[in-house]
């Protein structure tokens, strides 16, 4: 009983971290178009590994994930912005990675919340 009351508060720990991070990266998302989502992606890469075997550690990679794809596509629209004739399809880009970034965070959340683990 109390080896369950030690895991279950834990995991808890875990829980909480993990939906502080969301925050985080929300908060640096919306105010800085995520150029900030490197302080949570640190802890997220350090408190990954504590969560291995729980539902918690799912949504630190899909956090993580979630940071990596947004860059990648932040990136291209901005080679595409490069050129004159780039410079629609770039705001099209971007439009379509704030859209997905912010699905991603809402759906971690809601997750997070439910006990459910992320894809």
């Amino acid at each position: 009983m109390a080896s369950e009351l030690v895991f279950d508060t834990r995991l808890e720990s875990a829980k909480n971290t993990a939906w502080w991070l969301y925050i985080v990266h929300a908060v640096s998302f919306v105010f800085s178009l995520g150029a900030f989502s490197f302080i949570p992606l640190i802890i997220n890469y350090v408190k990954r590994s504590e969560t291995e075997g729980t539902f918690v550690y799912t949504h630190h990679s899909w956090q993580i994930r979630s940071f990596w794809w947004y860059l990648v596509w932040m990136v291209i629209g901005g080679v595409c912005w490069l050129t004159i004739i780039g410079i629609p399809l770039a705001m099209l880009i971007w439009a379509g990675a704030w859209l997905w970034k912010a699905y991603r965070l809402i759906k971690g959340i809601v997750d997070l919340n439910n006990n459910r683990a992320m894809p």
